[in-house]
């Protein structure tokens, strides 16, 4: 590995612990942007990473978006993420899982953990017999159970308040929407849109993901891939997968005139928020839209209570609204307006958090 330390400190993270259990076959890495606002808080992703660079470099990326997401959600918590090196289909085991939780103990919560891709609440709930400092667990065991229900309900009221800035109205009622990923979260959001009206087509690289979906909603409509939807007739684009599914090649391509959807880091490249605004396209900040999922997570640490959480995620439609203001006033686009206001709060929170307490 190279240029670790110009790698963790490009971004000023505090701090970038590396894991590793022989035995287990444990490897992982915690990342902690910022603290400002408080613990630092971010899922645990595992995943089968081509090269320990490759897995460096997604736990910055994605340990800072956590920071600014819980800043706007609302959140007195900072941004933190990790990700564990392997297939979690072949390597996932309890002794590795424990070890990890041993890891997120040592830092004695300055990192609260959650799931993430290749990670569930049960996963958690091994964690947790190792570490105090882990959300998302199962319903059983006092925890909030699986987060992407409040993930696509946020992602839901962030695609309503794009409707309502763009078209006048909130609802997607005749809307034809393209979700790609129909997993933990596209699933859910699917749910909504049929709800208010909307008119949905998918895609999944997983098969068993669409048919799941199409024989709880007939009326969807699939496409073979990303690169088909994008290019098909929409008015909103849902990227519910992995990151990056917003490139030159797909800005280029895009018909839609919103997209808003719940994958973390939607964004190719620094410029691509430009690319979209030049084209007309209305871009709801991915971080703002599904925050829901951490918004339902960091109930916990107080004491679940789902209509509490559920309570808070409804606001993201009030924060797009605000971004999309921000945005036209200032004469940028959300994405822009989205960052300033997050530094903004953590900038600001982060100073009183500096005043003398005593003792």
């Amino acid at each position: 590995m190279t240029d670790v330390f110009g790698q963790s400190h490009k971004d000023s993270h505090e701090q970038v612990v590396f894991c590793a259990d022989e035995q287990s076959g444990l490897r992982a890495i915690i990342a902690i942007y910022n603290t400002a606002l408080g613990p630092a808080l971010g899922g645990t992703r595992f995943y089968p990473y081509e090269s320990e660079q490759a897995a460096l470099a997604d736990v910055l990326n994605l340990s800072k978006g956590m920071a600014y997401k819980n800043a706007l959600a609302g959140l007195d918590l900072g941004g933190g993420k990790a990700v564990i090196i392997g297939d979690p289909s072949k390597d996932k085991n309890e002794a590795l899982l424990r070890a990890y939780g041993r890891f997120v103990q040592s830092l004695g919560g300055r990192y609260y953990t959650a799931c993430d891709v290749g990670t569930f609440s049960e996963d958690m709930d091994l964690v947790a017999r190792e570490s105090r400092f882990v959300t998302g667990r199962t319903v059983a065991h006092g925890g909030a159970g699986d987060s992407s229900i409040l993930t696509a309900f946020g992602v839901f009221q962030g695609m309503r308040a794009s409707a309502a800035h763009l078209y006048g109205t909130s609802s997607l009622r005749g809307k034809r929407v393209g979700v790609e990923g129909v997993g933990k979260v596209g699933h859910r959001l699917v749910d909504h849109l049929i709800d208010d009206g909307a008119e949905v087509v998918v895609c999944d690289v997983n098969p068993a993901a669409v048919e799941r979906v199409r024989q709880r909603h007939p009326s969807v409509d699939v496409v073979a891939d990303a690169k088909a939807m994008t290019g098909s007739d929409i008015d909103v684009y849902a990227p519910c997968a992995l990151g990056g599914a917003l490139d030159d090649d797909t800005v280029a391509r895009l018909r839609a005139k919103i997209v808003c959807g719940g994958a973390n880091n939607q964004l190719a490249h620094v410029g691509v928020e430009k690319q979209l605004a030049d084209r007309g396209i209305l871009y709801a900040p991915d971080y703002v839209v599904n925050s829901g999922g951490v918004i339902q997570v960091a109930d916990e640490i107080e004491g679940f209570n789902m209509d509490r959480a559920r309570a808070k995620a409804t606001q993201i439609f009030d924060t797009t609204l605000k971004i999309f203001g921000i945005a036209t006033e200032e004469g940028v686009p959300p994405a822009v307006a989205a960052d300033r206001l997050a530094e903004r709060r953590m900038s600001e929170v982060g100073r009183i958090r500096g005043i003398w307490l005593g003792g």
